[in-house]
């Protein structure tokens, strides 16, 4: 049964993020002069290379499938970690600031640069938009998301520690 609720949780969590963060990417990107077609084909690019942008609506389709798997999986490394600090459940807002900083910082210099996107030019007003984007929509949209729907280590500590009467 734990097991049940910890997936339904990472699933929620990384479909919350996912949606409200391939919001952001369009419209931060609209604002640099790329369709929601050429940001998710992007996204693609990353497993594709550059002939993601010649694969039309079916790598795009890729690349919205690939956001979403990114989103799920950091959703459940937060999930995990907030399992052994609760302080990732109790201070959700702050926690969630700090990891949507630490997700965009792991993605621009460890996972694109390990892609086949590779090396890019560090153009600071797109990573500057990015982070807040980050530090607005990623990261506290999956730690409220997860503090939400998950028991706590806490809250389950607690329960179990309680008289019935108390409970």
């Amino acid at each position: 049964m734990q097991g049940q609720s910890a997936f339904r949780t990472i699933v929620f969590a990384g479909l919350i993020c996912g949606v409200l963060d391939a919001l952001s990417a369009v419209v931060v990107s609209g604002y640099f002069g790329a369709g929601p077609m050429r940001v998710f084909q992007g996204i693609a690019s990353g497993l594709l290379g550059r002939s993601a942008f010649q694969g039309g609506a079916s790598t795009a389709l890729l690349g919205l499938i690939l956001h979403f798997v990114v989103a799920t999986g950091a959703a459940a490394v937060y999930y995990f970690a907030s399992r052994q600090f609760p302080i990732l459940i109790d201070q959700a807002l702050a926690c969630g600031i700090a990891f949507g900083v630490a997700v965009h910082l792991f993605m621009t210099f460890v996972v694109i640069p390990m892609s086949a996107i590779g090396r890019r030019p560090f153009v600071l007003q797109s990573f500057v938009a990015f982070l807040v984007v980050s530090m607005v929509v990623i990261g506290p949209s999956i730690a409220f998301s997860i503090r939400r729907l998950s028991k706590t280590p806490r809250a389950a500590h607690q329960s179990a520690n309680q008289s019935p009467k108390q409970r």
